[in-house]
């Protein structure tokens, strides 16, 4: 009986351990990036390469709402001059399911050119987005669009790749199921913490693409 009492106390330090960690990193990488989130006016004097725009999930061939406020912050920074490109990065890995043409579809219905406007299909993950930008897009200055909860995540991984980004939020609402994105949230952090130190290759990769070209050079199908 004694054994089996030191065996419980084992467990219950390690998962006490376990929890305590993920905490301690979570924080981590809020207070890494915390500094790199700037409002539109400072994203402006920032003379960064590309906006690059995260997706979200889609509502038949619409964009969520989530991924709305994401387009329309990013479109307003280019409108105002952030940069001339933007890369529209999201899923488009099946058929069935396309982030990335909606997303540009939506850019220019409000007018964004669609020459400035680079599509990256295999954006099917936030890794696997700032990876491709690196590798692919070969970016080194960049502005990055989302959530404020998802911004930290996603700055932390462009530092570990040695890209200069600066985040700005696109959260003028608030969503349903918030509270759960941000617990899930926490293990995404926990998960891309690790893999900033071990830094595998993105699932799909594929030729370089100049960010100083024609965004059309990414188009799949006619808008």
């Amino acid at each position: 009986m004694e054994r089996v009492h030191r065996i419980m106390i084992v467990m219950i330090i390690i998962v006490l351990m376990l929890i305590l960690s993920l905490i301690f990193i979570n924080y981590f990488v809020i207070l890494k990036t915390k500094s790199k989130i700037i409002s539109e006016e400072e994203a402006i004097k920032q003379n960064a390469e590309c906006i690059l725009i995260l997706g979200a999930g889609i509502w038949q061939n619409s964009p969520s709402p989530m991924l709305e406020d994401r387009l329309n912050e990013g479109i307003g920074l280019y409108e105002k001059g952030a940069s001339k490109k933007i890369i529209m990065s999201g899923d488009h890995t099946k058929t069935d399911y396309d982030e990335v043409n909606v997303m540009k579809k939506y850019a220019i219905e409000k007018g964004v050119n669609s020459e400035d406007i680079f599509m990256d299909h295999a954006g099917i993950s936030t890794y696997d987005s700032i990876y491709r930008a690196k590798e692919i897009f070969k970016l080194k200055k960049v502005i990055i669009v989302t959530q404020e909860y998802h911004l930290y995540r996603a700055l932390y991984i462009a530092q570990s790749l040695g890209i200069e980004a600066y985040g700005v939020k696109s959260n003028p609402r608030d969503y349903a199921g918030q509270t759960m994105r941000d617990l899930r949230e926490i293990l995404a952090r926990d998960k891309d913490f690790v893999m900033s130190i071990f830094k595998p290759k993105s699932k799909i990769l594929g030729d370089t693409i100049s960010i100083t070209g024609n965004g059309d050079i990414t188009n799949d199908k006619e808008l």
